[in-house]
């Protein structure tokens, strides 16, 4: 049986869904902490996440006397926005400054999919366009190719957070198809935790989403590797 985690979690602060979705898919008796961090109400883009960024950074100070198990960095776009070398270099500034390990949403999703061999997906997300591309070209690096995709599109943190998990659930349902080896519904804001076990059943395929992704591999760090 997995042992309990402490986990400490930074999302923006429009972020309503990924805590208490995180703790569910993290072992029972599992605590988590979250810090929220400052954004505007537009989507991130290249352009508003050096801000963004700092304030991470600034922030994640106040978890020094956490007694943290691992932080998780709970924001996809965040992270694939960056790159992978801007992704890695601010998982290492964050670990070096609270000596723990950490996780991000963008390095948990490529990791969760390469666990199952997944080469070729079907993605939802609620990005506009131009963001899309940069996941894209985040799971690429990877090794990931994004055969289909559609996106609601949300132009606003408001708009985003009234997306239901219904309506990931159908968005999922038509774009899914029978050439992608698994499923990825991106954004630590959409719900997904009560929809996934059904989507894998009915597709037959792996299905992931950012915060099962970054519970995944939180776990995986924190799993003492055997001598």
């Amino acid at each position: 049986m997995s042992k309990p985690l402490k986990v400490g979690l930074m999302v923006p602060a429009n972020n309503t869904t990924m805590e208490g979705e995180l703790l569910a898919w993290l072992p029972a008796g599992s605590t988590c902490r979250t810090i929220k961090i400052p954004r505007g109400a537009g989507m991130l883009t290249r352009e508003t996440m050096p801000a963004y960024r700092d304030n991470a950074l600034r922030l994640a100070e106040g978890f020094r006397e956490d007694g943290l198990d691992v932080l998780a960095y709970g924001c996809t776009a965040a992270g694939f926005i960056s790159g992978p070398q801007g992704d890695a270099e601010l998982s290492a500034a964050l670990s070096g400054m609270l000596g723990v390990p950490v996780v991000t949403t963008a390095r948990g999703m490529v990791r969760a999919l390469q666990s199952d061999g997944a080469r070729e997906i079907a993605v939802v997300t609620p990005y506009l366009d131009p963001v899309n591309r940069q996941l894209e070209d985040f799971l690429a690096d990877g090794g990931i190719r994004v055969r289909r995709l559609d996106s609601f599109r949300a132009p606003d943190t408001d708009t985003l957070g009234r997306i239901t998990a219904d309506q990931v659930r159908e968005l999922a349902l038509k774009t899914m198809g029978r050439d992608c080896d698994a499923l990825f519904i991106g954004c630590s804001q959409l719900p997904t935790h009560a929809i996934l076990d059904g989507l894998a059943a009915h597709f037959g395929k792996p299905a992931w989403s950012s915060i099962k992704a970054t519970a995944w591999d939180a776990q995986r760090v924190t799993t003492p590797v055997p001598a």
